[in-house]
């Protein structure tokens, strides 16, 4: 009996290092100037969401459905900068490669939470694209507030959820092999690697979060693009056709710039093998200046978001 306590004792009790060492860009040459370019990219990009979220938040004119889902977007900009980039920044000023295990599952989480915020995010603007330009006369029966508030609210639910047990699940690890984290953050393929007992389930859960908050919602965002596509040719004048792309054209950029980085890498791994600064590189700079675009390409640049703020800014000027 005491020899089956004993057993269950030493499998029940996981191994938890006090901390992770964050590798990094490990030996790259002249990498001080790639964090000085974070550095720029982090101001942009907190500035330009902010002053996004700032406006729709206070012009009532954008208190519409697709503006909340814009709003949601630069929500997840924000959170996935603020999340990734002081860190990395740390890390170079301060030589502070080290973070606790409690510390490197909250980052995990964080990083991936927002990442996979903005692909779902993209996805209902595809479906609030599909709904203006297939059902134009039944747009604002069926893109509500009510409907936008609960489709968010699912979302982020949905989101929490699948990230939450992903986490959670390295907790039942045990790590005896090394703290090295061969990543720029808290990855989670690139720490439950170091476990030293079974990782099977954090594998399987790692590949059907990539399957169900970046595949899926980019299946869904294409079928939308196809139908529009259809939508399209079905009109007869070339003026009408224009002005259905270019409601369209603002959010097409945005999935190229946030999809092409993600799938270029998974494809290049297959392919052949990349060297790990490369990964590290390539994935850090789509995760950082995706962010910093998504504001100006989407928002800023669009004349009645511009108008608003001219019309802010001449109020302010003429208060003084």
């Amino acid at each position: 009996m005491n020899s089956w306590n004993s057993t269950l004792s030493l499998n029940t009790t996981f191994v938890h290092p006090p901390f992770f060492f964050i590798n990094g860009l490990n030996n790259m040459p002249h990498a001080k100037y790639y964090y000085v370019f974070l550095c720029f990219v982090f101001v942009v990009s907190v500035l330009g969401n902010s002053f996004v979220m700032f406006i729709i938040y206070t012009e009532r004119s954008f208190h519409t459905p697709k503006y909340m889902a814009v709003f949601n977007l630069a929500a997840a900009d924000l959170g996935e900068s603020t999340a990734l980039i002081p860190n990395l920044i740390a890390m170079f000023l301060f030589n502070s490669q080290y973070i606790s295990f409690d510390a490197c599952l909250a980052n995990m989480f964080f990083v991936f939470f927002f990442t996979c915020l903005q692909s779902v995010t993209l996805s209902i603007l595809a479906f609030d694209r599909l709904v203006a330009i297939c059902l134009p006369l039944r747009y604002h029966a069926i893109i509500t507030v009510p409907a936008m508030a609960v489709i968010l609210t699912v979302v982020w639910a949905y989101d929490s959820v699948l990230l939450i047990l992903m986490v959670t699940l390295i907790t039942r690890l045990s790590f005896c092999k090394s703290i090295v984290v061969k990543s720029y953050f808290c990855d989670h393929a690139p720490v439950f690697f170091l476990a030293c007992n079974d990782n099977l389930v954090n594998g399987v859960i790692g590949i059907a979060n990539i399957a169900l908050l970046l595949y899926i919602p980019f299946i869904l965002t294409v079928m939308s693009y196809v139908f529009i596509a259809g939508a399209l040719l079905k009109i007869a004048s070339w003026e009408g056709r224009l002005k259905a792309i270019k409601t369209c054209s603002a959010h097409l950029m945005l999935v190229t710039l946030y999809y092409l980085p993600i799938l270029g890498t998974y494809i290049a791994a297959i392919a052949f093998t990349i060297p790990p600064n490369a990964r590290i590189m390539s994935t850090s700079l789509a995760k950082a200046i995706t962010p910093m675009l998504n504001p100006i390409i989407y928002v800023l640049n669009t004349e009645e978001v511009k108008e608003v703020s001219k019309r802010k800014f001449h109020r302010g000027k003429l208060q003084k």
